[in-house]
C-alpha cells in the first residue's frame, strides 16, 4: 500500500534524515520535510544569505484581503515609501502556527531564498515592526487578471485538483504554461529549495499562457548533494500531474497531433514509476522548448494565421 503514497507532510518532526526508501516511491509527488533536524542548517542559512528590504509597517496601509491559505492572510496595500511614493503591493502575514504543511519559518526562510523568477511570486521586502510582533512578508501585487488555476483537491479527487468544468487550454497556451512552470522550478531546484506544492491551485494564470507559482508553505531545503537528485526528480512527477491535467483539457486537432504525441510522451517520462529514469527540469525546459520550435515551423510550413507571438 505505501507505493500508492502521493502526498506526505513531516515537516516541524524530530526526523535527522530521509529515508532511503522514501526516495523510491513511485508515485510520490508532493512532499513536505521543513523544521525538521535534518534541514536546519540549510534553512538557517537561506534566511540570512539572501539580502532583502525591511518594510516598516508604519509605511503599510492595509486594504482588502486577497486571500488566505493554511499560514497566513494576504492583503492588498500601498507601501508609502519615503523617497518613491505610494506603491501597491501585496502583505502576507503569517498566522505563526504549525499548519498541515509546516513552519511559517520555514515558508518565510524558502520564499526568502527563492529570489526572482518571471514565473514565481516572490517576496521583494520582509515585514519589520508589526506591533504584535507579527512577521509578515511584502510580494508584488499580481495583475488583476491573473486568477487562481483551479481548486484544492477534494475528498472526492482525493490528491488531484478541481478545475471549472468549462476548463480549456489552447496548445500554443498548455506549452507556454508548461514551460514557465518548469523553469520555475528549474530555478527553485537550482536554489537547493523543494516547492513541495507543485498544484494548479498555487497556479495564478491569465487565461493566456502565463502562469505564476506562489504559495512556499510546503517548501523545504535540499539537505545534502546526495540527496539532491532523488527529491529533485520526486517533483518532476508533481509536473507530470499537471501536464496530464491540462492536456486531457486541451481540445485535439489532427494538424496538432505531432505536438500532442510529444507532449503526452513527455508527460509518460515524468511521470514513469522509476525514479531515477525521470527528466530533471533542465530536460524538461529543453524538450519543451524543442516543442515550441516543430511548432514554429509547422505553422510556418502549412502558411496558418496562427499567431505564436503568445509563447
Amino acid at each position: 500500500a505505501c507505493r500508492h503514497l502521493e502526498l506526505l507532510r513531516i515537516s516541524a518532526n524530530r526526523f535527522t534524515a530521509l529515508p532511503e526508501w522514501l526516495l523510491t516511491m513511485p508515485r510520490l509527488a508532493w512532499l513536505a520535510f521543513a523544521g525538521n533536524p535534518l534541514s536546519e542548517d540549510a534553512e538557517t542559512a537561506a534566511a540570512s544569505y539572501r539580502e532583502i528590504s525591511r518594510v516598516e509597517w508604519q509605511y503599510l496601509d492595509l486594504q482588502h484581503k486577497l486571500g488566505e491559505g493554511a499560514s497566513g492572510v494576504i492583503h492588498r496595500a500601498d507601501w508609502r515609501h519615503p523617497s518613491e511614493g505610494a506603491k501597491p503591493v501585496a502583505v502576507k502575514l503569517f498566522k505563526g502556527a504549525v499548519t498541515s504543511d509546516g513552519l511559517p519559518e520555514s515558508e518565510k526562510a524558502a520564499c526568502l531564498a527563492a529570489g526572482a523568477h518571471p514565473n514565481l511570486i516572490a517576496a521583494t521586502g520582509k515585514l519589520s515592526g508589526h506591533p504584535e510582533g507579527v512577521a509578515g512578508l511584502v510580494m508584488p501585487l499580481v495583475a488583476a487578471n491573473f486568477k487562481n488555476l483551479a481548486g484544492p483537491p477534494s475528498l472526492e479527487s482525493c490528491t488531484r485538483d478541481v478545475y471549472p468544468t468549462d476548463t480549456k487550454f489552447t496548445l500554443n497556451n498548455l506549452v507556454s504554461m508548461a514551460r514557465g512552470i518548469a523553469r520555475a522550478a528549474q530555478h527553485l531546484h537550482r536554489q537547493g529549495i523543494m516547492h513541495g506544492d507543485l498544484y494548479a491551485h498555487n497556479l495564478l494564470w491569465n487565461g493566456q499562457g502565463d502562469c505564476l507559482l506562489g504559495d512556499f508553505g510546503a517548501a523545504s531545503f535540499i539537505p545534502d548533494a546526495r540527496h539532491a537528485l532523488p527529491l529533485q526528480r520526486l517533483e518532476v512527477r508533481a509536473f507530470a500531474c499537471l501536464l496530464e491535467e491540462w492536456l486531457e483539457r486541451s481540445p485535439a486537432a489532427s494538424e496538432s497531433q505531432p505536438v500532442l504525441d510529444a507532449l503526452w510522451e513527455l508527460q509518460r517520462r515524468c511521470g514513469q514509476p522509476e525514479v531515477v529514469a525521470r527528466p530533471l527540469f533542465a530536460e524538461i525546459v529543453q524538450a519543451l522548448e524543442g516543442v515550441l520550435v516543430s511548432r514554429e515551423v509547422r505553422v510556418a510550413e502549412s502558411g496558418s494565421p496562427f499567431a505564436l507571438g503568445t509563447f
